[in-house]
């Protein structure tokens, strides 16, 4: 039997209602229990690819090809659930496929309304695809009391009743501040919070309380009082040093008993933590720091880089060392001498991004690893500045730019016309739609087992690379490296030593000569675990240590 976790925020947003979720799952899953999260998200937006990394943070891509909210890497980070199209939906998808059955006539000239029909289609996602899973936990987003949020409370509400009794549960996750004038922790927004979700028709279960300071037993009695749950159902939720710890410490405060409690069941397995307390002694034991220097476009806001962030520190797990990341604004280099702010870095990271604002900045600190034997990391938009870099400076290509940019006289990086998914040939235009029309998902790469990029993959622990060195990784991009450059920039030590299938799209690159030089089309971070560190990572953060035993 499925059940089903509905997991709700209130007060303020960025409660951390996604690590919550997904911490969750992963002590389900230490007690033996299969799990599957989902994210409801109210905008409109029909899903999250065309909007600023600024104002939404990263988007994150599945294997299928869906552009997601960046929830979902934490749900696959936290439990090692590949996560789906079928996993994520926003208000604008269901309104979109709601009107698409209207105009076709599906409704039978009946009214179409926010009840049933918009409360239909939101139940009909979360009970898809959900068979042979011990728990699904949806995460709802936004905060109780936004208008936009409503049709998805209507819908988990129903949900609870049309469901058998006893499978489904509801988490509410609420702000407990402290006031430093009253020098006391207010539980009033957490009882309005909940008045709030009440008069909707859910009643709470479970209260996860956030708050910077432990929340004194009284008032815990108090909440539970005034929100009408069980005194031992308010779980207290404090700051921890890393997210890694979260579900070391949401276990010792009993969330995932309590869970388990109001689905009757008390014979749960003991949760096996050892992996939790393993990563959380790497973390808090490490022998030594590297310095990282992440040269990106949307540094102030560094949610846009959240996987990326999570992947070097992934990587600093598997070297027993801390990263010390060092985010800096790549128009910064486009400064004369600004670039010697890389100095002392243990290695340079230029992640994807679109659009010309910054890119000779990027160039610029390609440069700098290149020619002073930095370790270099490009990643997407990352490996196309690179590519750009060497055709200029080294192939003598004086022109080389990226049609993304406009016309150029050697363009070594070009729009993506055409490519093959599955047996389906893909074409794209330039005045196409933006959104999802990117070459987006998993896709196979074929290694050159000579390469150092061969090694790592053989060596990692990510393994996906089989004897023939086959690689699966995950795209987001709609420029690519022209091939027709390849005979050029090898004569000059840029090895092309991952291909498509087909041998007609470069995926990695590779300088020779130099300590760690490597550059990748896909986003290797999306794949990354803290229990298993993407081998590119891990084999970057070991050549920045080397790096750093130099100095």
């Amino acid at each position: 039997m499925t059940r089903y976790i509905f997991i709700t925020g209130g007060v303020v947003s960025s409660l951390g209602k996604g690590l919550a979720s997904a911490a969750l799952g992963a002590l389900l899953q230490a007690r033996g229990y299969s799990v599957r999260l989902r994210k409801l998200d109210p905008y409109l937006n029909v899903d999250p690819g065309t909007m600023s990394p600024t104002q939404h943070g990263e988007v994150y891509v599945t294997d299928d090809g869906a552009e997601t909210d960046l929830d979902l890497g934490h749900y696959e980070r936290f439990t090692g659930v590949a996560s789906r199209q079928s996993d994520n939906v926003t208000t604008g998808r269901i309104y979109q496929q709601i009107l698409a059955k209207e105009r076709r006539g599906d409704f039978l000239g009946g009214t179409v309304q926010v009840i049933p029909h918009v409360t239909d289609a939101i139940k009909a996602f979360v009970l898809n695809e959900t068979e042979g899973t011990d728990f699904i936990l949806c995460e709802i987003g936004g905060t109780v009391g936004d208008i936009e949020s409503l049709p998805f409370l209507e819908a988990i509400r129903q949900l609870g009743n049309d469901l058998p009794r006893g499978q489904t549960a509801f988490v509410h996750a609420t702000l407990v501040p402290y006031i430093a004038a009253a020098g006391e922790l207010k539980t009033k927004p957490t009882q309005h919070s909940v008045k709030e979700l009440r008069s909707i028709g859910i009643q709470p279960d479970v209260l996860l309380c956030r708050a910077d300071r432990t929340i004194p037993a009284h008032e815990q009695r108090k909440i539970a009082l005034f929100c009408n749950v069980r005194e031992s159902a308010v779980i207290q939720a404090l700051d921890c040093r890393s997210i890694y710890e979260v579900p070391l410490a949401y276990h010792a405060e009993g969330f995932d008993r309590e869970v388990l409690e109001v689905f009757g069941i008390d014979d749960a397995p003991e949760a096996d933590l050892s992996r939790w307390r393993d990563i959380h002694g790497r973390i808090e034991s490490p022998e030594g720091t590297v310095k990282i220097a992440v040269v990106g476009k949307y540094t102030d806001l560094q949610d846009a880089y959240k996987s990326l962030g999570e992947a070097l520190v992934h990587g600093g797990l598997a070297n027993q060392v801390k990263v010390e990341m060092q985010w800096i604004e790549s128009e910064t280099f486009e400064q004369p001498d600004a670039v010697q702010r890389l100095e002392g870095v243990d290695g340079i990271l230029v992640p994807g991004g679109f659009g010309e604002r910054g890119a000779e900045g990027k160039i610029a600190a390609a440069t700098f690893a290149r020619t002073k034997n930095v370790p270099y990391f490009g990643i997407c938009f990352g490996m196309q500045m690179a590519v750009i870099e060497a055709a200029r400076n080294l192939a003598g290509l004086a022109g080389a730019s990226s049609t993304e940019f406009g016309t150029c006289d050697d363009p070594v990086v070009g729009l993506m016309t055409e490519w093959t998914e599955g047996n389906v040939l893909q074409t794209r235009g330039i005045d196409d739609d933006k959104g999802g029309t990117m070459r987006l998902g998993q896709y196979e790469c074929l290694l050159d087992a000579g390469s150092k990029v061969g090694g790592v993959y053989a060596n990692g622990a990510l393994g996906n690379a089989d004897l023939e060195q086959a690689i699966w990784e995950r795209h987001r991009h709609r420029y690519e490296v022209n091939i027709n450059y390849r005979t050029a920039l090898e004569a000059v030590g840029l090895r092309f030593s991952g291909l498509s299938p087909d041998g007609t799209l470069p995926e990695i690159v590779e300088l020779d000569g130099h300590p760690w030089f490597i550059g990748v089309q896909f986003h290797p971070e999306l794949k990354s675990k803290p229990f298993a560190p993407h081998p590119l990572f891990a084999s970057f953060i070991a050549a920045a240590v080397d790096q750093m035993r130099l100095v």
